[in-house]
C-alpha cells in the first residue's frame, strides 16, 4: 500500500497531470501484474507498459508522484516497483529522479 501520509492532499492542482496521461483510458491490467505473474510473462507486460510511458507527455510527473509517495506496485513513469525501489534506496535514501527536470 502507498504511504498515504506522503500524498499531496485534496487540492486538485496536485492531480491535474493525470488528465494528460497516455494510460488514462487503458485500464490497469497493463501496469499492475496479476498475482503470481513471473518470468517472461511479467517481463513482456512490463515492457509493454513502459512503451506507453515512453510516449506519455506526463511521464516525469507520474514518476515524481510514484517516488514521492513510494508507490509499492505497478509501472509508474516508466519504472517498475523494483526499479523505483532501487532509486529510493539510493545512497542518501531520498528519491533521485533519473532525468533532469
Amino acid at each position: 500500500m502507498a504511504n498515504v501520509s506522503r500524498l499531496p492532499g485534496r487540492a486538485e492542482h496536485h492531480w491535474m497531470w493525470q488528465e494528460g496521461a497516455a494510460c488514462r483510458e487503458l485500464g490497469s491490467r497493463l501496469f499492475f501484474h496479476p498475482a503470481g505473474e513471473r518470468g517472461p510473462d511479467r517481463a513482456r507486460r512490463d515492457a509493454a507498459a513502459k512503451e506507453v510511458c515512453a510516449l506519455c507527455p506526463v511521464q516525469r510527473d507520474c514518476l515524481r508522484h510514484a517516488l514521492e509517495v513510494e508507490e509499492p506496485f505497478g509501472v509508474w513513469g516508466g519504472l517498475t516497483e523494483r526499479e523505483r525501489r532501487r532509486l529510493i534506496d539510493d545512497e542518501d535514501g531520498r528519491p533521485a529522479l533519473p532525468f533532469t527536470a
